[in-house]
């Protein structure tokens, strides 16, 4: 149970932006209770950019919507409506807890810290009173604790999405999750499956881009990968008895996502990268695994896993090509890597030297120097092919299918010359040349003609 203070107000001036003390200063004029709450608060005090200002006022929904010009009702159901300033954005949300309220009684800014998250994300600031703290907020900030507000089974039963957040809150400042909050966590982990695919997603992405990546492996303890992503568990529980790797393909994951930087789309593939070793591990007579073909399985569950997240379609695009080719090895030779670069994209191939960069960091020592060396060589070769402005995907070429055309070749064919005359040139790049194309084309369709004039017809019905 809950044992409340005093309301409690620091000596403790924050940096508001102009727009914002604009906003608190006009509520007030009208008669409101205004303030800035959560986690723009709690950034602030930890000398960190707020990525938004959240604003909770006594004002309700209808009160806002008449007190600012423009407005856009964003949130009715949840009392937030977004007020419009120039060009940005900004929630104003009526007290929580004001559902729970008599229609005798008057909103209370103590009701809506009681019914935030965690107790780092339950203070509130105005310039006129402070730093409001009823729950310890500041202390636990303090001592890096992320806590619950008030018993930790009613915030997880309010909204099972708060076991992530508050893993997502600890790999962001890497706080340490306070005792009683963290064992009740696996009670709750099941309750995630009731959550939709959209709210997980943005939890899920905001740890594995944040500082601490490795807290991945906490979730898998507390059992929440079990229920959003338990492709993660059976990774934990698959071996791999090989030279190359002296972890478990969970344990390797982990690594490499601590071994590539923290971008979305890098940080996306290394956790998946390996997902399909499971479903075709091979385990040999001499006690070697082997795990043939896992790129392409790996890049099949993770389109899957990412549909099911409702991640965007381009984002989806690029994490399943960058795993299928994750165990791609070009020689570093500009004819081997003119040839990768062309199949997996010039967007895409530096990403791709990073992932096998970081695949390597999370293997064994066996051969490791020889092959990040390999990684360095393929990235020399391709900035020095991309410094001479290569020809790598049909558009660059020198002819086109309009000049195709123009000498008769005309629909499929058009497709299956200009890929091999792309392929010619990836191998041999001074054939880029409209002339040499052109000629190139006619000689293949002439020989196709001829193939076509030369085979027999086929007789129709059978024979007797």
């Amino acid at each position: 149970m809950l044992h409340l203070k005093e309301t409690r107000n620091y000596i403790l001036k924050l940096h508001l932006p102009p727009k914002v003390k604009m906003i608190l200063g006009i509520l007030s004029e009208n008669g409101y209770e205004a303030y800035v709450v959560g986690g723009c608060v709690r950034d602030s005090i930890l000398a960190r950019e707020p990525s938004d200002w959240d604003i909770t006022t006594s004002a309700k929904p209808e009160d806002v919507c008449r007190i600012f010009h423009r407005t856009v009702r964003t949130g009715l159901k949840h009392g937030t409506v977004t007020v419009l300033i120039g060009d940005e954005q900004f929630e104003i949300t009526t007290y929580r807890g004001m559902d729970q309220l008599s229609s005798e009684d008057a909103p209370d800014l103590r009701q809506d810290l009681l019914h935030r998250d965690f107790t780092i994300n339950a203070m509130a600031y105005n310039d006129r009173e402070g730093l409001v703290d009823i729950v310890d907020g500041m202390r636990d900030l303090q001592r890096k604790v992320i806590r619950c507000v008030g018993e930790p089974d009613d915030r997880f039963d309010e909204d099972p999405l708060r076991i992530l957040r508050a893993f997502r809150f600890a790999a962001e400042t890497g706080f340490a999750i306070e005792r009683s909050t963290a064992d009740r966590i696996p009670y709750f982990a099941e309750r995630l499956q009731n959550v939709s695919g959209e709210r997980i997603r943005d939890e899920l992405v905001k740890i594995l881009v944040s500082r601490n990546p490795e807290y991945w492996m906490d979730l898998y303890k507390a059992g929440i990968t079990a229920s959003v992503m338990p492709e993660f568990d059976l990774c934990m529980e698959t071996p791999q008895n090989t030279p190359h790797h002296f972890y478990d393909v969970g344990t390797h994951t982990v690594k490499t996502l601590m071994a590539v930087e923290p971008d979305r789309i890098l940080r996306l593939t290394m956790l998946m990268h390996d997902f399909g070793k499971p479903a075709v591990r091979f385990h040999d007579s001499l006690g070697r695994d082997h795990f043939k073909g896992h790129a392409a399985k790996s890049a099949e569950i993770a389109c899957d896993i990412m549909k099911r997240l409702r991640f965007d379609k381009d984002t989806i695009n690029k994490v399943s090509k960058l795993i299928y080719y994750h165990d791609y090895r070009p020689e570093p030779e500009p004819k081997a890597v003119r040839r990768a670069a062309y199949l997996i994209g010039p967007e895409l191939f530096p990403l791709y030297i990073k992932v096998q960069w970081a695949d390597n960091c999370g293997k064994s020592l066996y051969k490791r120097r020889e092959k990040q060396e390999r990684v360095s060589r393929v990235a020399r070769v391709y900035e020095e092919i991309m410094a001479e402005n290569p020809c790598l995907s049909r558009k660059e070429l020198a002819i086109n299918g309009e000049d195709l055309r123009a000498i008769g070749i005309r629909g499929r064919e058009t497709g299956d010359i200009l890929e091999s005359a792309l392929l010619m040139v990836l191998d041999t790049p001074e054939l880029n040349d409209r002339e040499i194309l052109l000629q190139y084309a006619a000689e293949v369709h002439a020989r196709s003609e001829k193939d076509r004039q030369g085979r027999p017809e086929k007789k129709e019905g059978k024979d007797i």
